[in-house]
């Protein structure tokens, strides 16, 4: 079976250049979707159409297959982020200890629901399953970084904090 040539980088941007040592480093083979599409991710944020197709037609993989990846995962986000990332903790430990209330304050604070940005691309109000700090319950991240035993009003001031950014 003949290689083919993968498609030229979508741009000049450096990213692309990431992108691509992920694919050429397992070969351009299918089975890097998954991987590839997390460098993609990770270097720009999120995936856009252009990202998504770009990746299929490098890895010779069905673009209904790659967007079936994309929109299984949690992880993969069709969206840019906003500018700060709160994410709350919907493990059992963190809900037990209160975290469906906090996440209800946020969501009612920010006036979006969880899984969206604010409309000033200011904020994103994210769930994860569980952070893995269940000894600190109720526990948030806020740009990454935890904050437990959280309280409401500790977290309305963060976003207050990123608010006026």
């Amino acid at each position: 079976m003949p290689v083919s040539t993968p498609p030229p980088l979508p741009s000049d941007d450096k990213r692309w250049k990431i992108v691509n040592g992920t694919m050429r480093k397992n070969g351009f083979a299918r089975h890097a979707l998954i991987e590839t599409l997390h460098t993609v991710q990770s270097s720009f944020g999120y995936l856009d159409d252009d990202a998504i197709r770009f990746v299929a037609r490098s890895l010779r993989v069905p673009l209904s297959q790659a967007y079936g990846v994309v929109t299984f995962y949690h992880y993969f986000s069709l969206k840019p982020p906003g500018r700060h990332t709160l994410t709350v903790c919907t493990g059992t430990a963190c809900y037990i200890k209160g975290t469906d209330k906090l996440l209800a304050s946020a969501e009612k604070h920010l006036g979006i629901p969880q899984g969206r940005t604010t409309q000033d691309g200011q904020i994103s109000l994210m769930t994860a399953r569980c952070v893995g700090a269940c000894g600190s319950a109720p526990v948030v991240l806020a740009d990454g970084e935890l904050h437990g035993q959280i309280t409401r009003e500790q977290m309305v001031e963060q976003l207050e904090r990123w608010a006026v950014e």
